[in-house]
């Protein structure tokens, strides 16, 4: 049985007032794309079944598992390469993203189609957690520096330094400003300007001295501040507004990912230990 044509967009920010990134996931039966071309990267990953894309005078096959890049300005179509259809999962990025964390410019990537399933199996994550909740330092967080490894490892391009100066410092000063802002936390590219460092140079300092991506260490802050508000009896729905997260769904998530258990559970454990 084929696959229903179903797509889903999905527009996150990178960071607070930040750029707009274009999320699609995508089922397809028997659809088959115009010849086209779009003014970003387009960057995708096969979930399911194959497609042949006719892309620089040839045709090229991509499977499950298999990373997609086509470039800007690069005519191209779509469509399956067997009966049973395709899907898969792509994002719409600024040529400038791949630019950050690497030298020589805009890299060029002489092959369309990448076997790289650690790279893969993360793209796929970020952009499921991140259509599922777009939060902005989480799209900032994560999808820039997969685009720069992406960049790193199959184009021309160069890495940059990896050496950041100071990267305890540097690390502190941010926990420190999202910890005061986690309501509605400053922007990744901000905060780098105002320490004087590229995007990619703020997130390799923080994750080599704190161990996670930004986004995931201010999870963390919330998740602490919200066991206390359970414990004090305010219900979930309200503790997730309280503490920054979009919705109880996303405080549940983290809650879980942290504790183990739903905030419900944890504040009913609580009360009854309390009473």
């Amino acid at each position: 049985m084929g696959m229903r044509e179903q797509t889903s967009w999905t527009r996150a920010r990178l960071g607070r007032a930040g750029p707009p990134l274009d999320l699609l996931t995508a089922h397809f039966d028997s659809h088959v794309y115009a010849p086209h071309a779009h003014d970003e990267f387009t960057i995708g990953v096969t979930v399911g079944g194959s497609e042949v894309i006719a892309y620089r005078g040839g045709r090229i096959h991509s499977y499950p598992g298999s990373i997609v890049v086509l470039e800007p300005g690069e005519i191209h179509t779509g469509g399956p390469a067997a009966s049973e259809g395709y899907a898969y999962q792509a994002l719409y990025t600024e040529p400038s993203l791949l630019t950050d964390g690497t030298l020589g410019g805009l890299p060029h990537f002489r092959d369309a189609v990448l076997h790289d399933p650690e790279l893969a199996t993360a793209l796929r994550r970020a952009h499921t957690d991140i259509s599922t909740c777009p939060d902005p330092l989480e799209a900032e967080s994560r999808l820039p520096w997969l685009l720069t490894a992406l960049a790193r490892r199959h184009s021309t391009a160069r890495a940059s330094e990896d050496t950041v100066p100071g990267a305890d410092h540097i690390a502190r000063s941010v926990r420190d400003r999202l910890a005061d802002e986690l309501l509605d936390p400053p922007s990744l590219a901000a905060l780098a300007t105002d320490l004087g460092l590229s995007r990619y140079q703020l997130l390799r300092a923080f994750r080599t001295t704190m161990g996670v991506p930004p986004y995931a260490w201010l999870a963390q802050h919330r998740v602490a501040k919200a066991r206390g508000l359970l414990e004090s009896g305010l219900r979930p729905a309200e503790v997730a507004g309280l503490v920054g997260f979009a919705d109880q769904a996303h405080l549940t998530r983290w809650f879980r990912r942290v504790l183990g258990v739903t905030p419900a559970a944890y504040r009913n454990s609580v009360q009854d230990t309390a009473g």
